[in-house]
């Protein structure tokens, strides 16, 4: 499971992955896998289309929830928690980095009311920080708990 970082029971955080990656994937138990990077970001990227092939030939569902440059909104945080509510299984998240992922599973799970520190805490276990989006993470979960 080289690069699979994990945020929680359920969900993996992964640099670019690649079609021979999705077997790993499945053997981690993972049903869903989430591409956060855009098609041609990097002339070295494999197309969104090969993985989601990959893992539907795996018995794996897909779904692309892009971040660009421009960064997140409120469409990706709700495809994102939308995404990771429907999952039958573990999740495995995907971007250049894993950063986008985590960024954007963090702020789904500020959304869904859990505890900010809790969130950056699984991410530093994870090796990654929520810090460029700690001000929005703070304000989801006080606008979920009311």
């Amino acid at each position: 499971m080289t690069g699979f970082r994990r945020l929680s029971e359920t969900v993996f955080a992964s640099p670019q992955i690649t079609p021979d990656d999705i077997a790993a994937a499945r053997g981690a138990g993972v049903t869903l896998v989430i591409n956060n990077r855009p098609d041609g970001e990097a002339e070295d990227q494999p197309p969104g289309a090969r993985i989601e092939a990959a893992a539907r030939e795996a018995g794996m569902d897909y779904r692309a929830i892009p971040v660009g440059g421009a960064g997140f909104g409120e469409p990706q945080v709700e495809a994102m928690a939308e995404a990771l509510e429907s999952a039958q299984g573990a999740v495995l998240a995907y971007c250049r980095s894993g950063t986008r992922s985590t960024l954007l599973w963090s702020l789904a799970q500020a959304r869904a009311g859990r505890d900010p520190e809790e969130i950056a805490a699984a991410a530093q276990a994870a090796g990654y920080d929520v810090a460029p989006v700690r001000p929005a993470i703070d304000m989801l979960a006080a606008r979920a708990r009311g």
